[in-house]
């Protein structure tokens, strides 16, 4: 391996101390090596997503007709076809260029951090911004941000698979002389599966060992969702059928003697309104809008697909701690010989210790000092003072549970900086869900060597002997064994989370086994991390919405059932179920016990791949949250993976279709529901656009079929178009959620997007469209016998039956008069805005000359309104009537 920032390293001392770089040589070292990314593709440029929206096959061939008019000296024509299509191409644009501004802004945000040494202090920063010589800290999880040679390891495991192929973790050792060997070298964007470790980066950015290869999570996927699949195949049947009724009204009306010119044109400007060759673009863009919502809401997709998903989940499997609970874990009471109850808040070292005899004093109590003692030992959290001229503050980083003993010890005098002077730590068995424990292995100032091991209750028991009393060491019997351990069951009843504490004095150990054997029981210490008040109102919504929460955790599980009580999680009828009952259970009966359990405690991350599957081959639709490296091939097996933001692992992120930022449940169900009106939002776009092309094209065949002149004019049909699928349309995807968004169970997830009877409305009100278009034209022509007047009522009447229609559109289960109007001001104005422009249209000379329009009278604007009016009465009828029937 190539080691370029060698030389660097040994010139500034960094081989010596290891203490990282300073700010300043940090910033000098980037202004040399650049940033630490991968070279991108080529982006899209503003000039060519613009040039694209006029590749459109439709567009091309009227900007054909357009040059024929220019030819035939119809210059007025022609100069009008052109504005209204670059007009067209201006929406267009802006909506695709913030659809691109959006996905840059996303992978900026799910980019990688790592936490490296500046200035000899550990802090995370975004991995483009690490230099060679840098010193990175690496833990269980953390993707690897650079090429780098470690210095310190401790039991570190790489997976290498993405450079090698080889699946199994490589063991890494730390070089001090940085050799540069493949024991000692890490790689960038390979990943750490266990252990922890301290490495001096050698190579970033293209001089890595990763090269050219694209680094997985900064590439948000952009591929068609299902739904844009659909669209664009169902685009393809409709643009077929309306050619063939564009050339039969082309052909009728040459046949009839009309200008073969206009008939042509008119043919084609009808194919351009009629054929909904948008439909894919604007699922894009409400896709686009929806994903901007939801980061609002701290939920960040990394993949479009999800949020169609989102609106078919019918289960949501996640983790408690941090998630369902505060994450702000604070020990509130303790065992050794006696209950001992700890008071004081989570942050503060002001606290006193109370027994049924009052206060303790922690000094007089070896069994307790002890016990506090092997919490701050058995410790990676760290805990700083800051200072602070009005009171005592403390900062915290590390695993909450971790930082809850520091706190413990504080309150107990015992200081983490101050015991680490008594103690050096020599070696580590780090925590793993296996074996659900942790040791270290110090020697004090007088040479003597000892264990402390802190986990799981009913494992640490296990590994005990003997017990610590006030009397001395004893042997610990089954009678001691099976109090302490009902002990540790009324601590879980109350929700407590109950670690065990144990030690040992040691001279020797050939293996980690054989270190955490034999061990001296201290006590038990049980701290409680309190739900999150969001997360009962997130459960109230998924249960009105159809939506089962399933509660999956590590801890005991008493102390899980007593959390899913509180938070409504757990109902009547529901089951508990624990790790030990999923590996005694084969797949077939946990198949058909699953929909029955609410909560799985004392499970490990590998059970949550069985759980996922178990659900899925019972036909749910299933979100599963994670965090560690081995909850990634679960997130990836859900139908939406969910990552932590803030505890979650780089690997579990790149695994999964969204991250949450404050890795709470509320912000899961938020995402839902935002998928749910994204949804909802597609389909009214749809039954609008395609409502008002059916009306159009229904207008203009009609029309030719009776032998009537043409009911519309080429140009005027371009107007209809810009007007009615311009500005409402786009409006329509920042309508707000219906009330009742979340009291209708989920959408089936090969669901067509016309179901639940949108086809018929679709149909339904085109027709009505279409006619009232065309009997306000043969009303006026057949009493006026004026065809320009006729022409300009009909146009008018197509622009506001379908600005009346795009309210109607606000839901699909309330008619017009049922719907608040005001709730959407962009659509209020976007209507408004069309009014003025037809009114602008019909009544300035300057356009009455482009569009061929004559200003109207009062009668006929009574006769305009009245068959406008008319839809959406006869449509608040039927529906009426169906909703009676359906009571019925």
């Amino acid at each position: 391996m190539a080691i370029p920032g060698l030389a660097l390293k040994k010139e500034n001392g960094i081989r010596e101390k290891w203490q990282g770089l300073s700010e300043k040589e940090a910033q000098k070292r980037y202004e040399k090596y650049g940033p630490n990314i991968l070279q991108e593709k080529k982006k899209i440029s503003a000039l060519k997503i613009f040039m694209e929206q006029f590749s459109d096959f439709m567009v091309l061939i009227l900007l054909a007709a357009t040059a024929v008019s220019i030819f035939m000296g119809e210059m007025t024509e022609a100069v009008t076809i052109i504005v209204i299509v670059v007009i067209n191409a201006v929406l267009g644009f802006v909506q695709e260029y913030r659809t691109e501004k959006t996905m840059e802004a996303l992978k900026e945000l799910a980019a990688p951090t790592a936490k490296v040494m500046r200035d000899g202090k550990p802090v995370e920063i975004a991995a483009e911004e690490i230099v060679p010589g840098d010193l990175i800290i690496l833990e269980t999880g953390d993707r690897i941000p650079a090429d780098a040679v470690l210095v310190e390891s401790n039991n570190l495991f790489v997976d290498e698979s993405l450079l090698t192929g080889e699946s199994v973790p490589v063991e890494k050792f730390s070089d001090r002389d940085t050799t540069g060997s493949e024991k000692s070298s890490v790689y960038m964007g390979t990943n750490v599966t266990r252990g922890r470790g301290k490495a001096v980066v050698c190579s970033t950015g293209m001089m890595t060992e990763m090269g050219k290869i694209a680094g997985m999570i900064q590439d948000i996927e952009e591929e068609e969702t299902p739904l844009q699949k659909r669209l664009d195949h169902l685009g393809k049947y409709i643009v077929f059928g309306c050619l063939i009724i564009c050339a039969i009204v082309s052909l009728t009306g040459i046949i009839r003697g009309e200008n073969l010119f206009t008939m042509l044109l008119a043919g084609i400007s009808l194919a351009v309104a009629a054929v909904p060759e948008g439909l894919p673009a604007i699922v894009t863009i409400a896709l686009a809008l929806g994903v901007q919502r939801m980061l609002k809401k701290k939920a960040l997709v990394r993949k479009l697909p999800a949020v169609e998903t989102l609106g078919c989940a019918t289960v949501i499997c996640s983790d408690k701690t941090g998630t369902l609970t505060e994450n702000k874990m604070t020990v509130r009471k303790m065992y050794t010989e006696d209950y001992v109850e700890v008071r004081g808040g989570s942050l503060s070292s002001k606290g006193e210790f109370i027994s049924g005899f009052g206060i303790i004093d922690v000094k007089k109590k070896e069994n307790l000092r002890l016990a506090l003692e092997i919490g701050v030992l058995c410790n990676n959290a760290v805990m700083r003072k800051v200072k602070s001229s009005k009171q005592e503050k403390w900062e915290l980083s590390g695993d909450p549970t971790e930082a809850a003993l520091l706190v413990s010890g504080a309150k107990g005098g015992i200081f983490q900086e101050e015991i680490n002077k008594e103690y050096k730590r020599i070696d580590e068995i780090p925590f793993d869900s296996e074996r659900k424990c942790m040791s270290v292995i110090c020697r004090n100032r007088k040479g003597e060597s000892f264990v402390f091991t802190k986990g799981a209750a009913d494992v640490i028991i296990e590994k005990c002997t003997k017990i610590y009393t006030s009397g001395g060491i004893v042997p610990l019997d089954e009678v001691k064994k099976k109090r302490i351990l009902k002990i540790n069951d009324d601590m879980a009843k109350e929700a407590l989370r109950v670690l065990g504490l144990a030690y040992k004095r040691i001279n020797r150990y050939s293996n980690f086994k054989e270190a955490e054997s034999e061990l001296v029981f201290v006590g038990l210490t049980g701290m409680i991390d309190p739900p999150r008040k969001e997360a009962l109102n997130a459960v109230k919504k998924c249960n009105l919405a159809g939506i089962k929460p399933i509660m999956i955790t590590g801890d005991h599980k008493i102390t899980a059932y007593a959390i899913a009580r509180e938070l409504n999680i757990c109902q009547e009828g529901d089951r508990v179920l624990t790790g030990k009952e999923l590996e005694e259970m084969s797949d077939s009966k946990l198949q058909a016990l699953v929909d029955e359990v609410a909560v799985y405690a004392r499970v490990s991350p590998k059970h949550k791949l069985r759980i996922v599957k178990a659900l899925k081959k019972k036909g749910h639709i299933v979100a599963m949250t994670g965090d560690g490296v081995n909850d990634a091939p679960a997130v990836k097996e859900a139908d939406i993976g969910v990552s932590m933001g803030i505890t979650g692992t780089d690997v579990t992120k790149e695994a999964s279709s969204m991250v949450l930022m404050d890795d709470n449940f509320a912000s899961i169900v938020s995402a839902i529901e935002e998928g749910r009106i994204i949804y909802s939002n597609i389909r009214k776009f749809i039954r609008y656009m395609l409502s008002c092309n059916i009306g159009e094209v229904l207008t203009m065949f009609l029309g030719m079929l009776m032998g009537l002149p043409l009911p519309l004019l080429p140009i005027q049909i371009l107007w209809v178009n810009l007007v009615t699928d311009g500005l409402p349309a786009i409006a329509l995807g920042l309508e707000p959620a219906e009330k009742d968004i979340m009291m209708r169970p989920p959408r089936g997830a090969k669901e067509s997007v016309f179901s639940r009877g949108l086809l018929n409305l679709i149909l339904f009100r085109g027709v009505i469209i279409g006619l009232s278009t065309l009997v306000v034209f043969i009303s006026i022509l057949k009493f006026s016998g004026d065809v320009s007047t006729a022409r300009t009522a009909a146009f008018v009447t197509l622009v506001i039956t379908q600005l009346i229609h795009v309210f109607e559109c606000k839901s699909e289960r309330k008619n017009i008069f049922e719907v608040p109007l005001f709730n959407n001001i962009p659509l209020v104005l976007a209507v408004i805005c069309s009014l003025i422009m037809i009114i602008g249209v019909v009544y300035h000379p300057f356009f009455q000359k482009i569009f061929r329009t004559v200003a109207l009278g009062h009668n006929e604007w009574v006769l305009i309104g009245g068959f406008s009016a008319l839809g959406p009465v006869i449509a608040s009828f039927f529906k009426a009537n169906a909703k009676y029937i359906r009571r019925r």
